[in-house]
């Protein structure tokens, strides 16, 4: 069988370094060399349709750029500029639009349900946007309305009162902490029974929440709640909504999934899941909005729902502390005690629990 090119190649070289010692270093690099060098030559053989693509793929590119690019990056009154045609240098590109997040205002659910649109009808057996006036909730719940708040029975132990990560007027949901997995399905849903349905929340809160209601009342303020208790596949929806919103105004996902989660917290992040947070407003001013709080309805809520065991979960000035912008609707109910706390200190529900969990 007849040597190739590479045996030839190292037995010569073999054959030298016997013969001299002297050169015996010089020989060893060499034959490493040779040897890498007609393994190349062997791999580009075996390769040759690969890097033939490649160089023609490059060769395309080089003769494509060679027409496209000058007429982008001349300079007007240059050689370079006089030699594209007129018709080349009439072309104007079109100004990117440069779109500012901050100029995007902050929707309220009622701005992205769509009329016409179908969308759930009920949240276990709520009417999806309800608003229930308090006044009918008084009527329709005479039988159950409490003599005394039992949270404001105990307002004035809450210095004393030693406060457990594990108690569930407590547990912490944001951006950062989650529903646990199967925390949803062990909420006790209560029924309170209105002119218009059933409205629904956490059973455990019922009697606090019409005593503070019926406080409101004797104190001439008729509140009015809207979205207690919202199931996951509603909470998306309305997230979804919100991200398509402001997709279609130009953000990418990333901007518009930070934009929305500043009005709407992130399916499994939101404190309506768990039956202890409710929207309420009033019968003279029913808009979700910032102006809520300036009415007497938002004030009254916010001076005196700690005594019910409720806060105003999202103050102004906390933005960067619970990631959602100020809500003056959004109570969330967590016990007298630590509801007095907060309020008192001026803290967030954050605050409270790296300070006292």
């Amino acid at each position: 069988m007849k040597a190739t090119l590479e045996e030839r190649f190292r037995k010569k070289l073999l054959k030298i370094g016997k013969k001299n010692k002297f050169l015996r270093l010089c020989i060893i690099p060499a034959v490493v060399v040779g040897v890498s060098f007609f393994h190349a030559v062997r791999y580009c053989r075996g390769n040759g349709k690969r890097f033939a693509m490649m160089a023609m793929t490059f060769l395309l590119f080089v003769v494509y750029s060679s027409f496209s690019f000058p007429m982008f990056t001349a300079e007007e009154g240059t050689e370079e500029w006089n030699s594209i045609s007129e018709e080349a240098q009439g072309i104007d590109l079109a100004e990117e639009e440069e779109i500012n997040i901050e100029d995007f205002e902050l929707l309220d659910d009622d701005d992205v349900l769509p009329e016409g649109e179908k969308i759930p009808e009920t949240v276990h057996g709520m009417d999806i946007g309800e608003r229930f006036n308090t006044s009918d909730i008084l009527e329709y719940n005479q039988h159950r309305l409490p003599a005394e708040s039992p949270a404001a029975a105990a307002a004035e132990d809450y210095e004393d009162y030693e406060f457990s990560p594990d108690d569930w007027r407590l547990i912490l949901i944001n951006k950062q902490n989650s529903i646990p997995e199967g925390y949803e399905e062990k909420v006790p849903l209560g029924n309170i029974n209105t002119m218009k349905g059933v409205m629904h929340c956490d059973e455990r809160i019922i009697d606090d929440l019409l005593a503070m209601i019926q406080t409101a009342k004797d104190d001439g303020v008729t509140l009015q709640i809207c979205s207690p208790y919202r199931d996951l596949e509603y909470q998306e929806y309305l997230f979804n909504r919100k991200i398509t919103y402001y997709m279609n105004k130009g953000l990418s996902y990333m901007e518009a999934y930070r934009l929305g989660s500043q009005a709407v917290t992130v399916p499994n992040a939101s404190e309506h899941q768990l039956g202890l947070a409710l929207d309420i407003v009033s019968d003279t001013f029913i808009k979700l909005v910032e102006g809520f709080g300036d009415t007497e309805a938002g004030k009254w809520l916010a001076a005196n729902s700690y005594r019910f065991g409720f806060i105003l979960r999202y103050p102004k000035g906390k933005e960067d502390i619970t990631g959602i912008e100020y809500e003056p609707w959004h109570f969330r109910y967590v016990g007298v005690e630590a509801a007095t706390l907060i309020t008192e200190k001026g803290i967030t529900l954050e605050e409270f629990w790296e300070e006292y969990l």
